[in-house]
């Protein structure tokens, strides 16, 4: 950079510079005893609570927000690392280890998403510097809490402990979700159908099919996330 500016320097120089303010945001973060409103959100790789059903009743336990697949081997996080959602259209593809087995429940009040600065600001690529995402807080109209349909695993492995760990399902988003510039969006299932949900059988597939179906449907609003 001393001697010649060039494109990729200065975009590897900006990219340090994003590194180093995250770590130190965190950093920081270690040192505050009062908590925030971002606290509370879960982001790939860090755990939740999740509910399941166990021995007949409804239970809540930690898990990685990533799924990891019993019987995969732990590299599958490096070499799929989206599997933090689980698209409703691959449930018997990828996820049928898991799809009519091993469901859960997240509950959540709002729910944020990368989306391209272009697309949310309804402007040409092109009058970006590069393809620069934002992220948007997305917030259930009516107030009400979510009740977010997941997929789970207990992973284990000789001398690793055992790992459980989640993913959400997604499907195609509603239309002010898209308008937004997301193509994804969380299921929220209905308080009557999550007994159901969270004891699934593998031959009703189509059942739980009609339960992600018969979604609670509110209107999402959105802002930038703070």
């Amino acid at each position: 950079m001393q001697t010649k500016v060039t494109k990729a320097a200065t975009e590897h120089q900006r990219i340090a510079t994003d590194k180093i303010a995250w770590t130190k945001s965190k950093l920081d973060d270690l040192q505050r005893p009062e908590l925030q409103p971002r606290d509370a959100r879960i982001f790939p790789a860090s755990f939740a609570p999740v509910m399941v059903m166990e021995n007949g009743k409804r239970v809540v336990k930690p898990m990685r927000y990533q799924c990891r697949i019993a019987g995969k081997p732990a590299s599958y996080d490096v070499k799929f690392p989206g599997t933090y959602n689980a698209r409703r259209d691959n449930l018997e593809g990828f996820w049928k280890p898991c799809f009519g087995h091993t469901h859960g429940v997240l509950l959540v009040e709002v729910f944020y998403e990368n989306v391209s600065k272009a697309k949310f600001e309804g402007t040409l690529l092109e009058t970006h510097e590069r393809d620069e995402n934002v992220v948007l807080e997305f917030r259930p109209s009516n107030g009400e809490l979510m009740h977010v349909a997941c997929l789970w695993s207990r992973w284990s492995a000789p001398n690793e402990p055992d790992l459980l760990s989640f993913a959400a399902i997604t499907d195609e988003p509603p239309p002010e979700v898209a308008a937004a510039g997301h193509d994804r969006c969380i299921i929220p299932i209905k308080l009557e159908n999550i007994d159901a949900w969270l004891n699934p059988q593998a031959s009703e597939l189509e059942r739980m099919y009609a339960i992600l179906d018969d979604r609670d449907r509110p209107y999402y609003e959105h802002r930038l996330a703070a």
